[in-house]
């Protein structure tokens, strides 16, 4: 069972891991949809199954997922989990070693890059999919004067919510929810 927990990673081998466009993607996939195959994070990551079952070897060495294989039908399906519920770091613990610092850097720009194409995808939907989530999807910015303290509060607040979100139980009301991703930055900056 996928740990409720968001691991705080230190170390740069993790990040270095994590720096790379299929296994952020596979640790999404194994987010939203739960414990998988490597067929099923195959299909639904357009890759073949040997890449998939590479880079999940890199992540499991990384400590990022685990087999699971009391859901295996047979000896030779293997199923993967993530092993906690999401992953963070600071850079500020990477500061001390150049290389480590690359590793975060890195980490960090795959990141954002794989938020805003999330983003951009959206836009570039046909109109028919916007027109069945109506109002919904929605994008929103703000100008803020604070502390570096009200900066982590605003942080905890707006982390607490996504939670709150997120661990909901899911309502048995015969309605489709499909996969929605929401992100947030807080940086500072000038207009």
């Amino acid at each position: 069972m996928e740990n409720s927990e968001v691991r705080h990673v230190t170390d740069s081998r993790v990040l270095a891991a994590l720096a790379h466009p299929l296994r952020r993607r596979l640790m999404d996939v194994l987010k939203v949809y739960g414990p998988s195959t490597v067929g099923q994070l195959a299909e639904r990551t357009g890759q073949a199954p040997a890449n998939v079952s590479h880079h999940l070897k890199v992540l499991a060495v990384a400590e990022l997922v685990d087999e699971a294989p009391e859901l295996a039908r047979d000896r030779r399906e293997r199923w993967w989990r993530l092993r906690n519920r999401g992953v963070r770091w600071s850079q500020t613990d990477f500061d001390g070693d150049p290389a480590a610092r690359a590793a975060a850097d890195a980490a960090n720009s795959l990141n954002l890059d794989r938020h805003v194409a999330l983003v951009r995808d959206w836009h570039a939907a046909p109109d028919e999919v916007h027109a069945a989530w109506g109002d919904g999807p929605f994008s929103t910015d703000r100008w803020l004067h604070l502390t570096p303290e009200e900066l982590a509060e605003l942080e905890r607040e707006v982390t607490a919510l996504f939670t709150r979100w997120a661990e909901r139980p899911v309502p048995d009301d015969g309605r489709r929810r499909e996969p929605v991703f929401l992100f947030a930055h807080g940086v500072p900056g000038q207009p």
